[in-house]
């Protein structure tokens, strides 16, 4: 069996006296792009912190590529690299200068510094800004450069925290591609509190809470906690909202257009859509088309937090 490539047994850990986390448990076996989702204080970046070897933890184990990061910490760290919300460029440098310089701190043999420059400039699209000043980027190539120096000794792991944050929509965009390219040959853990970036780029979910991990599973998994709380129809020949109203189960009606309303109801979403089905072809609405509408990602994230729900 393959040795996994990050492991986090029994991981706790205290400021004085309060816990930050508690017993959080995870394991990435794969490459590919996987969200740790938490609101803030929720322990997040303690986790993170904990597994970049950053921060000691007060309990527990974290095995990057089986080495042990408690026992071992410059052989393990040697296959992390790590993107801090705020990446810490020196603005005063060119990118080549920074980017030879954090191969330097990596321990890099020298002889093989040029070559991993060129190909995490390549990788992250700078590499026309070779000689360029880091002062003199935009944010979305500094990100760009931030992103390059966790990669450039090769890791098989890599933590981005928040790496979108204050970037524009184009830039999120162009940075979300790159997280996915540079997933194709590592495992890449994405930090964040917002969901609709995990839906956009991972493969993967750990949602950590109350410093406990309350999900564990992929986008599909978390996807059948949705619940459908909402269905739009179309009718050719509808009657008056007021109509509609009337209808057991329906605790409110928008109407969308002339044809298309929305429904909220409460009850069974299999009952509801074939109820409405039928009613509509008995009373002559001649419906054509109904769509049931599942809770956003942050409702469900809300209600998976704030209930404690552990699903594994």
């Amino acid at each position: 069996m393959n040795e996994s490539i990050v492991r986090v047994e029994h991981l706790s850990h205290r400021y004085s006296v309060q816990w930050a986390i508690r017993d959080i448990n995870l394991e990435i076996k794969k490459k590919g792009v996987f969200g740790l989702l938490g609101s803030n204080g929720a322990g997040k970046s303690t986790t993170m912190n904990i597994m970049c070897g950053v921060l000691n933890q007060t309990e527990g184990e974290v095995f990057i590529n089986g080495i042990s990061l408690r026992e071992n910490p410059v052989e393990a760290k040697k296959y992390i690299g790590f993107l801090p919300q705020k990446p810490p460029l020196y603005s005063d440098f060119t990118v080549d200068e920074y980017l030879v310089y954090c191969a330097q701190l990596r321990r890099m043999e020298p002889k093989s510094i040029r070559a991993a420059v060129d190909f995490a400039k390549e990788k992250c699209g700078i590499m026309h800004f070779s000689k360029r000043l880091i002062s003199n980027l935009s944010g979305g190539y500094q990100q760009r450069v931030g992103i390059a120096q966790a990669i450039v000794h090769n890791p098989l792991f890599v933590v981005l925290d928040e790496p979108t944050n204050g970037l524009d929509p184009n830039q999120i965009v162009e940075i979300r591609n790159l997280i996915k390219e540079i997933a194709v040959d590592r495992a890449v853990m994405l930090s964040t509190h917002i969901l609709s970036e995990v839906q956009a780029t991972c493969d993967e979910i750990k949602m950590i809470e109350h410093g406990t991990v309350v999900f564990s599973g992929t986008i599909r998994d978390f996807n059948n906690y949705m619940a459908p709380s909402t269905f739009v129809a179309i009718f050719e020949n509808p009657p008056i909202v007021e109509e509609f109203e009337k209808i057991e189960g329906i605790l409110k009606v928008e109407k969308l257009t002339t044809t298309r309303f929305r429904f909220h109801f409460d009850g069974n979403d299999h009952f509801m859509t074939r109820r409405f089905t039928e009613m509509g072809v008995e009373k002559g609405w001649r419906p054509s088309e109904i769509i049931l509408e599942r809770d956003s990602l942050d409702t469900v994230f809300a209600q998976l937090s704030g209930k404690g729900i552990k699903i594994d």
